[in-house]
């Protein structure tokens, strides 16, 4: 199949852009891959600390020498890094893991180590409250903490366990910089459906406007969020899942397994198989040669195809930086303009990630996207098939694992063929104008509201927004600004808790939008959102300058988020500071002062808003 030339094109730049640092990365790589295992390489006094807690049949096998002091050859020894807690219904799975891929390695002569643990927050948990300010700067948190349990230097190759939306791209972040090992991801797979997600916002909305109480809301919620595993919605954990299965990083179909089903242990145990497999030697496939330009480009075409998770114009632009690796939003635009939407899955459609996967799930997208010419085909993967075993879907009679194509759409209303797409170009799309860059997630929004133009409301927080929408003062057409939300002023939170009261006023009739330095979540909703506007207000951008009664239009058709100001008066007029008494509340509290540092050195959201650069 002739690749697209577009493709061709955004990834030949992003080589073209990418090639001093990339090519010291993979120098980086070499390096570490040309020396012996550390398990050979280290004193004797830190091996035995590695294995002093080893059962004695691992140890012998770990450490190449047995009771009677007979060196054998030494065995690949797994590193686990684990995301595990029973607060997040996704990773609670997790607990038991480490036990099965522990047992299926004896079984290969390899043994495998739980090397750490990383935190993994909910943002469904801390939504709304000043816990949220931390959830961005997790993932940099995570891939730290990776980095400290890779840094032991006794592991031949790694398994990342873990599924939801910091978590993901931190681990592989942080796995990254140890490149030359060959690492799969493990993941838990979805809850079972539940209270459906149009269900449970019009409850959300209802609960809003005052019309059901704290008691029918709290019982909508705990029907939707009800059991083990990710949230049924398509927002950035099930997003990370795509784009993991599009890298080829993933036992192929490995994403949307429900926990409960039997086939998800021996997806568990085929991970341990698939990461011994690439070991060093003939098929050794270190993750950093994995994860190259073309990989990137084939995770964002997945992105786009499937109307994902605006956060990951952030994670991974992130992602790609840790493989030194450079992309910006014109790439995802450029991607955007030519990759087709084949999915709806909410928000962007009524159905959940489990219809996703009893549709054809992503084995049936990729298929169709490499059939297409819209990914690259010759990359590497965590197989030796390449990319295409990941258009099959894994199932497991007799506790066999066995795959199959994806086959025809089995229900075209959730998913489509790139011959006959729910739109012809992707789901997310690039603004840009006056008030600065910014993203949009266009597939969630009925196309009557792709374009509104109304007066601007400037608000200093997301608690100001709700009081204004409680009082009554927003029944009107309105451009609600929220800025100081950026990576700098307080971490860049998640204003999920804003969709509500905007969609209220939606359904009134009036034209709304909302315009912010802040995230949204791939939840965004029907709504239009300028979100991640950068750069942001607290660093001098242009929202800065936005006053109450400015006429504000965002134009998702057009591609423009302009404040209809004459250029004279814009260049004149002063930019606002930051409420001095604001910045410093939201340093302090909730743990946030200890990530005082993060927020002074984050960069720009279009820049992945690292802190480690």
């Amino acid at each position: 199949m002739t690749l697209h030339p577009t493709l061709v094109a955004v990834t030949a730049r992003i080589i073209e852009r990418s090639r001093p640092t990339r090519q010291a990365y993979l120098a980086q790589v070499d390096a570490a891959a040309s020396q012996d295992p550390g398990a050979q390489r280290l004193g004797c006094a830190n091996v035995a600390h590695a294995f002093a807690a080893m059962p004695e049949g691992d140890k012998s096998r770990a450490t190449a020498l047995d009771k009677i002091k007979v060196v054998a050859p030494r065995a690949p020894n797994i590193g686990i890094v684990n995301a595990y807690n029973d607060l997040l219904s996704a990773h609670a799975p997790l607990q038991h893991y480490p036990d099965l891929i522990k047992d299926e390695a004896r079984k290969l002569g390899a043994t495998a180590q739980v090397a750490g643990g990383v935190p993994a927050m909910c943002d469904g948990v801390t939504q709304g409250t000043p816990g949220m300010e931390l959830s961005l700067f997790s993932r940099d948190v995570i891939a730290m903490a990776t980095a400290v349990s890779l840094s032991h230097d006794v592991f031949d190759a790694a398994l990342m366990l873990g599924v939801c939306d910091k978590i993901v791209p931190g681990l592989l972040i942080g796995a990254l910089q140890f490149g030359h090992l060959p690492t799969v991801f493990v993941p838990a797979g979805p809850m079972t459906s539940g209270l459906s997600n149009s269900e449970k916002s019009k409850v959300r909305e209802q609960a809003a406007q005052g019309l059901v109480g704290r008691p029918e809301l709290l019982e909508a919620e705990s029907k939707a969020y009800h059991g083990e595993g990710t949230c049924t919605f398509y927002g950035t954990a099930n997003s990370n899942q795509m784009l993991l299965e599009a890298m080829g990083l993933h036992v192929p179909g490995t994403a949307f397994i429900n926990p409960g089903e039997g086939v998800r242990q021996e997806l568990t145990r085929e991970a341990a198989r698939t990461v011994l497999a690439l070991v060093k030697g003939q098929n050794f496939t270190p993750i950093g040669r994995v994860v190259d330009e073309r990989c990137i480009v084939n995770a964002m075409v997945a992105l786009l195809a499937t109307g994902g998770s605006t956060n990951h114009l952030i994670h991974w632009v992130a992602v790609a930086r840790a493989a030194g690796i450079v992309i910006d939003w014109d790439d995802f635009s450029a991607l955007s303009d030519v990759v087709p939407l084949l999915t709806r899955v909410y928000p962007n459609g009524s159905a959940d990630v489990n219809q996703f996967q009893a549709a054809g799930g992503p084995g049936y997208v990729i298929r169709e996207l490499l059939d297409a010419g819209l990914m690259h085909a010759d990359v590497l993967t965590v197989r030796p098939g390449g990319l295409r075993e990941f258009t099959r879907i894994p199932s497991a009679p007799n506790g066999q694992l066995v795959w199959q194509d994806a086959g025809a759409s089995q229900d075209d209303t959730v998913v489509r063929p790139a011959t006959s797409p729910f739109s012809a170009s992707g789901g997310l799309k690039l603004l840009q104008g006056n008030l600065g860059r910014s993203v949009i997630k266009i597939s969630a929004v009925p196309e009557a509201f792709h374009v509104i133009e109304a007066p601007a409301r400037v608000f200093n927080s997301q608690d100001e927004l709700q009081q204004a929408f409680k009082a009554g003062e927003l029944d009107r057409d309105v451009v609600c600004v929220v800025r100081w939300q950026g990576p700098q002023a307080n971490g860049m939170p998640e204003l999920h808790k804003l969709t509500p009261p905007m969609a209220v006023l939606q359904g009134k009739g009036f034209k709304v939008a909302l315009v912010t330095d802040g995230r949204m979540s791939g939840a965004s909703g029907k709504v239009p959102a300028a979100i991640h506007v950068s750069p942001e207000a607290a660093a001098g951008g242009p929202l800065a300058k936005v006053q109450d009664g400015d006429w504000v239009r965002l134009d998702g058709v057009a591609g423009s988020l302009q404040v209809l100001v004459s250029e004279a008066e814009w260049a004149a007029r002063p930019l606002a500071q930051m409420p001095a008494e604001l910045r410093a509340a939201n340093g302090v509290g909730m743990g946030r002062e200890l990530f005082a540092n993060l927020r002074r050195n984050a960069l720009k959201a279009e820049e992945g808003a690292c802190t480690w650069l």
